[in-house]
């Protein structure tokens, strides 16, 4: 069957199933590709004659896949996006001065770690653009599947691998407490969590992991956690609530070796023995890495390794 797929098997019939899928009739999809409905029927029923199997099933909603068709339109996917990879391995490895990445990042990762990697690339490589994904680990991880990313950096209490995506821990690192550096406890040389219970707060959004982490730090040394005034998960409205209004607030510690960044913040002497997190960067298992996306993960590693050591 490998033999007859090989001489029958086109790559414009692929893509053609791959537009229907997308469109949702052969009627949009012929409109989508600028050609005829007729032609759009052929490729699809050369594709099933190829296969010996149906590939589409008509419903009152329009057309979609049948359990056949999606796992042919997985692995379409995956020659086009390999096809794709190497028209631009081939471009930068002719012209390393051009080239594009498509990465994803948390947020707090990409103002410190992220573009720490970007700023030491662009000094060889000027040219390179890059695109920069901003999102919780799940959806960068959906970003990664679908091959519209081809790397993430992102955070969790555990990096893990999951069945289809890759992962390799860069660095662990704590929260840390944070204030303006005009507020009076930043003067202060130790102080126990129980003495900030009362101040006003600002932190990660309820129901997600570094919420959680926060409150088990507080149930560590045996805290009711206080209620915060202002909930989020975006870290510079957190550090601009602490540097304009006297919050106080959480934030990775990679954060403040870039003190360019943040230079209005502080961190106070309060131990956290419990609220720690990993670092680390996803790829799509089996998926061959473009030479941008090599270079930017040797030189993440580079980086991350005195924040391992300092953190």
């Amino acid at each position: 069957m490998s033999d007859r797929i090989g001489r029958r098997l086109k790559l414009h019939d692929l893509h053609v199933l791959m537009a229907v899928e997308q469109a949702g009739s052969m009627r949009k999809a012929a409109a989508l590709l600028n050609t005829t409905q007729p032609a759009i029927s052929r490729s699809i029923a050369e594709l099933e004659h190829t296969f010996g199997v149906r590939l589409l099933d008509r419903n009152p909603q329009g057309i979609e896949p049948t359990r056949y068709g999606r796992a042919l339109l997985r692995r379409s996917l995956a020659v086009f996006d390999e096809l794709k990879q190497s028209g631009q391995d081939i471009e930068f490895l002719s012209n390393p001065g051009a080239g594009e990445l498509r990465i994803g990042s948390g947020a707090s990762l990409a103002e410190a770690i992220v573009l720490a990697v970007i700023e030491r690339l662009s000094r060889k490589y000027p040219r390179v653009v890059y695109h920069v994904v901003q999102g919780g680990l799940g959806a960068l991880n959906d970003e990664v599947r679908e091959r519209r990313i081809e790397l993430a950096l992102s955070a969790a209490p555990r990096v893990m691998p999951e069945e289809d995506v890759d992962a390799e821990v860069l660095f662990e690192e704590p929260l840390v407490v944070v204030a303006s550096k005009d507020n009076p406890w930043v003067r202060r040389r130790k102080i126990a969590l129980a003495d900030l219970v009362n101040e006003p707060w600002t932190w990660y959004a309820p129901g997600g992991v570094f919420n959680s982490l926060v409150v088990e730090a507080f149930r560590a040394g045996g805290l009711e956690p206080p209620r915060a005034t202002i909930y989020t998960d975006v870290t510079n409205v957190r550090i601009r609530l602490a540097v304009h209004r006297g919050f106080l607030t959480f934030v990775p510690a990679s954060i403040l070796k870039y003190p360019t960044k943040h230079p209005a913040i502080r961190k106070l002497p309060v131990e956290l023995p419990t609220a720690y997190r990993q670092v680390g960067i996803f790829t799509l298992k089996n998926r061959t890495l473009s030479p941008l996306a090599q270079l930017f993960i040797e030189i993440a590693r580079a980086v991350a390794q005195p924040l391992a050591k300092d953190l």
